[in-house]
């Protein structure tokens, strides 16, 4: 047994080499940072993705292009500081999620935050693989585990690859999307105008959801990759390069993506549109029925997910490799083969469901860590305590108080209720723990 480990360990530390240090135990010391660029490119090719269009048109069936609007803008902010805030912590000291989150929620603590974040990203890119089989088996009558299995063998590649890996499918995805989502855009736009599109009211010319919900959906897409964005931006050299980085995914890929998704669907006015069968942006350049255009947007599906699938195999990889004691690459192999059965049982139809899930037990974690670390302790930045009360009962009170908005106030978001909560109560508690001790 001893044996097979050491080999085990040598031939993994032979791929670092070859591959990079991907750092799960340590802070990435300064001369292995990538520049601005590379993180930004890891950034920006996250949420660009067809997913974000598909939420956008949600958004715009059951709000009305003028409301989703509001929410895409109000909810990308919120993102952009919740990340940003996040991802400073990461650049300045080159730590991972793990490494922070054990300074806030305790040495054993942590885990509990970290092994389900890490395992929420798992079944997000287990979502996103189901809907690349999904999508390609429909359209062209394939079988669709075979495309599955194929489309999560293809993203564990990229992740075994590393960050740099990131990196490369970003350069390639945020272009490409770029180019086609506003083309597609474009098209649709020119059959009526942009009047009509602006004042489109909602599927069937009801708006029926609130803006709190469109708010949540826009926020729950990628809180729980946004929670853990020290995994990216320890990466970073310089705090404007993080931000820069941060700045790409929320507000500007996200929006883009999203407006993609939105400004189609308002301009076709399908009556029942479904995101999540034809009515998106691939399927509308499939219904084109241009050979080499479809076979452009067979390529532009796997590349695109591909990179929304890496980013969170990466994240919930690093997580568990930190927990375990693990290397990331062994890691996104075993969790990207365990991903790949579950994406084959179809449970990427419960979209939806998964958004309003994230919605309720992720932001609690981001807005404690960010309290902790601005507000009640900045100066601690070593794991301490085995187990961290205070990070615990701030974080059930976010996720309940949050739970009883989403079933009691559904005009609320559940998401912001959940920081906003959760990091009050967080600071409430250091403050009276700050007033027993001023006066035993």
């Amino acid at each position: 047994m001893n044996s097979t480990a050491d080999e085990l360990k040598v031939a993994e530390d032979k791929v670092d080499h070859l591959l990079g240090e991907e750092y799960e135990h340590a802070p990435v010391p300064m001369a292995a940072r990538r520049s601005a660029f590379s993180v930004t490119m890891v950034w920006v090719g996250f949420p660009m993705i067809i997913t974000g269009a598909m939420t956008g048109s949600i958004l715009v069936l059951g709000m009305g292009f003028s409301r989703a609007l509001i929410a895409m803008i109000i909810g990308n902010l919120i993102m952009l500081g919740y990340v940003g805030l996040l991802g400073h912590l990461g650049v300045k000291s080159g730590m991972n999620f793990g490494l922070i989150a054990s300074q806030v929620f305790g040495k054993k603590g942590y885990v509990l935050a970290a092994g389900l974040l890490s395992t929420l990203l798992l079944g997000w890119y287990a979502v996103q693989t189901g809907i690349t089989g999904a999508l390609i088996s429909s359209t062209y009558n394939l079988n669709y585990v075979a495309m599955t299995v194929i489309a999560g063998l293809l993203y564990i590649g990229i992740t075994f690859v590393g960050v740099r890996g990131l990196h490369y499918i970003g350069m390639i995805s945020a272009p490409l999307f770029v180019i086609l989502g506003v083309w597609v855009a474009w098209h649709a736009a020119s059959t009526t105008t942009w009047s009509a599109i602006y004042n489109y009211a909602g599927n069937n010319g009801v708006a029926t959801m609130s803006m709190g919900m469109g708010l949540t959906v826009v926020i729950a897409l990628f809180i729980d990759a946004g929670t853990v964005t020290a995994d990216f931006n320890r990466w970073a050299k310089t705090p404007p390069a993080s931000f820069g980085a941060t700045f790409s995914a929320f507000p500007f890929a996200n929006i883009v993506a999203m407006l993609v998704g939105g400004v189609m669907t308002a301009a076709l006015a399908t009556p029942n549109a479904n995101p999540f069968g034809a009515d998106n942006m691939f399927g509308y350049m499939n219904k084109m029925q241009i050979g080499w255009l479809s076979v452009l947007a067979f390529l532009f599906l796997y590349i695109n997910l591909g990179s929304v699938c890496s980013h969170c195999l990466y994240n919930a990889s690093t997580g568990w490799s930190r927990i375990i004691g693990t290397h990331m690459r062994l890691m996104a192999v075993v969790l990207g083969v365990i991903g790949i059965v579950i994406a084959a049982g179809n449970v990427w139809a419960f979209f939806i469901q998964w958004l309003s899930l994230l919605g309720i037990v992720a932001p609690p974690i981001g807005a404690i860590i960010i309290v902790d670390k601005y507000i009640t302790r900045p100066e601690v930045n070593t794991a301490t305590a085995d187990w961290r009360a205070p990070a615990f009962i701030a974080w059930a009170v976010g996720s309940v108080v949050a739970f009883i908005v989403e079933e009691v106030m559904p005009g609320l978001s559940t998401a912001v209720s959940a920081m906003v909560v959760a990091g009050v109560a967080y600071w409430a508690l250091a403050a009276l723990k700050v007033r027993k001790l001023q006066t035993a």
